[in-house]
C-alpha cells in the first residue's frame, strides 16, 4: 500500500512538471515579439488564440492600433496599448467569439507586456490582440476602462521584443489608428 502512496505522488509530481506554457513568436516588419502564454490559467483564451497562431491566421495582419496618452483626450481613464489582429481577408474563416476569461478567475493582472484579447461586450473576442504598454490596472476585472468593469481576457506576457512593441507604440497615428499599420509577417509557436 505504501508503494502504490509513493507512486501516486511521484505520477502527481512529473505531471505537474509538465510546462503549461508555450511561447509564440511573431514576427512583424518592426522586429520579432516572443510572448509566452499560459493555459492553465487561461485555458479557454490560450487556446483560442493558438488556434489563430496554428491555423496561419496572424500572416499578413497587423498591429494597428496605438494607444498613447496623447491621443486618447475624450477618454477619462487612459492606457496604454498596441493592438493587432488577423489576416482580415481571412475574416469569412474567424472562429466564434470565445467566453471571457476574467483577470479575477484567473489571477492574472495588465501589466507592463501583458498579452489579453481585445473586445467590445462580454464574451466577444475572437482574434484581436493587445500588448500592455506600463502597468493598465484599469483593464482588470473592477476596472472602469470598459464600461461594463468586466475587464479583458489577460493571457500571457512579453518576454522578449518589448522595444519592438515600444516601438510600434510609438509610430505615427492618425486619431488611434497608425498611419502605417506594422504587418506581421509570421506567429508560430517556438519550438
Amino acid at each position: 500500500m505504501k508503494w502504490l502512496f509513493v507512486v501516486l505522488i511521484v505520477s502527481v509530481l512529473v505531471g505537474c512538471s509538465k510546462s503549461s506554457t508555450i511561447q509564440v513568436e511573431i514576427e512583424t516588419t518592426a522586429g520579432t515579439i516572443v510572448v509566452e502564454v499560459d493555459s492553465l490559467v487561461a485555458p479557454i483564451t490560450v487556446t483560442n488564440f493558438l488556434r489563430y497562431v496554428d491555423g496561419g491566421f496572424y500572416e499578413e495582419g497587423s498591429f494597428f492600433r496605438s494607444v498613447r496618452m496623447d491621443n486618447q483626450p475624450a477618454d477619462s481613464i487612459r492606457i496604454e496599448v498596441i493592438q493587432g489582429g488577423a489576416n482580415t481577408a481571412r475574416k469569412d474563416e474567424f472562429f466564434e467569439p470565445i467566453v471571457l476569461e476574467r483577470t479575477s478567475e484567473t489571477g492574472l493582472s495588465h501589466l507592463d507586456g501583458t498579452i489579453s484579447m481585445a473586445r467590445g461586450l462580454p464574451d466577444s473576442a475572437n482574434h484581436s490582440i493587445f500588448i500592455c504598454i506600463g502597468d493598465q490596472p484599469s483593464l482588470d476585472f473592477g476596472g472602469m476602462r470598459n464600461p461594463d468593469g468586466q475587464g479583458f481576457a489577460a493571457f500571457g506576457k512579453v518576454i522578449s521584443g518589448m522595444d519592438v512593441v515600444r516601438a510600434i507604440q510609438a509610430q505615427e497615428v492618425e486619431l488611434q489608428t497608425l498611419v502605417a499599420p506594422v504587418q506581421i509577417i509570421r506567429a508560430q509557436r517556438k519550438k
